[in-house]
């Protein structure tokens, strides 16, 4: 594969209005998901996310355009040139106005996730009564463990971790 791109950066900033209008389908956000552990082909996507390639095709040239996936490299075959995508930078910080409506659309790609997953998610979901400064603390250690954790590599299963902490409607 001839490289097209640098590296993905480490961390990309989400806060414009093209960026979160880039976000507002499920299948983005699944494609984002996929593309976290490497590179990948519009035929692998579709293959992957069992959806055909024009429209992963169309969603790819939407996060292209926010500046989220890009052009990792190509490779000549049979009957012309693959090309290989992968996102810009290995984690999203998503900041600004648009952080809140992209939650439940993140949480659809996520029930899509879920349906097609093997074996048995962990699921644990608790409402209880918590300062204002017990619910910081949770915040920053469960960010702090999900950050800390190391990809251990290609040959591995790939896993989906969700964690939220969030105020119910009264």
């Amino acid at each position: 594969m001839t490289d097209q791109n640098p590296e993905p950066a480490d961390r990309l900033e989400i806060s414009s209005a093209e960026q979160f209008k880039a976000l507002g389908h499920p299948l983005r956000h699944r494609l984002l998901f996929a593309l976290g552990q490497g590179t990948a082909t519009i035929s692998q996507l579709a293959n992957a996310l069992d959806t055909r390639k024009g429209n992963i095709a169309h969603h790819l040239g939407v996060l292209r355009d926010a500046g989220m996936v890009q052009l990792a490299g190509t490779r000549q075959v049979r009957g012309g040139t693959e090309q290989y995508y992968r996102r810009s930078a290995r984690i999203f910080d998503f900041t600004g106005e648009g952080r809140r409506a992209n939650t439940s659309v993140a949480l659809q790609a996520v029930a899509a996730e879920l349906e097609g997953s093997t074996g048995e998610p962990l699921l644990n979901l608790r409402n209880l009564r918590l300062t204002e400064r017990q619910a910081s603390e949770l915040m920053e250690k469960l960010d702090g463990l999900v950050d800390s954790l190391e990809d251990a590599g290609p040959g591995e299963a790939r896993y989906g971790v969700l964690v939220t902490v969030y105020r119910p409607r009264q």
